[in-house]
């Protein structure tokens, strides 16, 4: 039995093992995966000597609670949230020391919805087609932590930075998305485009990590039927019948049969993953030179 490992005390509501993805698959259908913040998940990493490729936890508004078979350097950023060592309260978003045995506890989220863990030499999974990432569409990676889990860690390989608190974004108090239309624009009404762009949207509570769901107005057809299934993209903008937008994420499926109003500009995603059910969402397009 090594002690390079965490016992999982707690699992909270989702708390899953990611990293920086598996791009370059989806002609195999499988997702690229990967953490939702990723500027968040690479800060944590950052902050203790870790390989920006190294695997985090993602916690789900919840948080969670683990016990490390030896010490270690822990590192808590993306939404705000308490951390306490066997019930002291230690910084968010720097550098702590956490002894063999004592409960490292991530609380309740104060804003934003997923939280990130690293840990001196990171989750160390079996990887899965190049990736330790949980991918709840396909099942690859290991499964989202059950209470008892036992996670095997790497070895440290920097010494973790020298900071009190690192400043991270706020989580939105509104989401404001730059899109860029089509490839399916054309399938809807000029007033369905109109709406899309002008009005205001909610993030719905069934979002997760294949997609952000809104609430909001309807996006009406100009065109009867279905597509024949097509790629999709991260950040793609899918309208199904119900004529609600859905955000692809990470987790998204590879092809899809729903027309794709829009794609969103890939710096607004991490923002996606922080925002809170009721955030409000506007779509604003972009013309395609500004795309870099």
């Amino acid at each position: 039995m090594t002690d390079r490992a965490l016992v999982v005390v707690r699992a909270g509501a989702l708390t899953t093992v990611q990293d920086r993805g598996r791009p370059g698959h989806a002609h195999l259908g499988v997702p690229h995966s990967g953490a939702l913040d990723g500027h968040a998940a690479a800060l944590v990493n950052r902050l203790i000597g870790n390989p920006p490729e190294a695997a985090v936890l993602e916690t789900t508004v919840n948080g969670c609670a683990v016990r490390p078979r030896s010490t270690l350097t822990i590192a808590v950023g993306g939404a705000p949230c308490p951390v306490a060592v066997d019930g002291r309260p230690v910084a968010w978003g720097a550098p702590v020391r956490v002894p063999a045995g004592a409960l490292l506890d991530i609380g309740t989220v104060s804003c934003g919805v997923r939280s990130y863990v690293g840990v001196s030499g990171g989750i160390a999974v079996d990887p899965v087609l190049g990736s330790r990432s949980t991918d709840l569409l396909s099942g690859l990676g290991p499964a989202p932590l059950a209470d008892g889990t036992v996670l095997p860690l790497g070895a440290p390989q920097h010494v973790h930075a020298r900071v009190d608190v690192a400043p991270q974004p706020a989580p939105p108090t509104e989401l404001v998305l730059r899109v860029t239309l089509g490839p399916r624009d054309d399938w809807f009404t000029r007033e369905a485009l109109h709406t899309f762009t002008s009005r205001t949207y909610r993030v719905s509570p069934a979002s997760n990590r294949i997609g952000l769901r809104t609430e909001g107005p309807t996006l009406e057809r100009a065109l009867p039927g279905e597509l024949p299934s097509e790629g999709m993209v991260l950040g793609a903008v899918q309208v199904p019948p119900d004529g609600g937008p859905v955000v692809f994420l990470a987790d998204h499926p590879t092809t899809g049969g729903y027309p794709v109003i829009a794609v969103v500009h890939p710096p607004d995603l991490p923002a996606v993953a922080q925002a809170a059910p009721g955030t409000p969402v506007r779509f604003v397009t972009i013309r395609r030179h500004q795309r870099r």
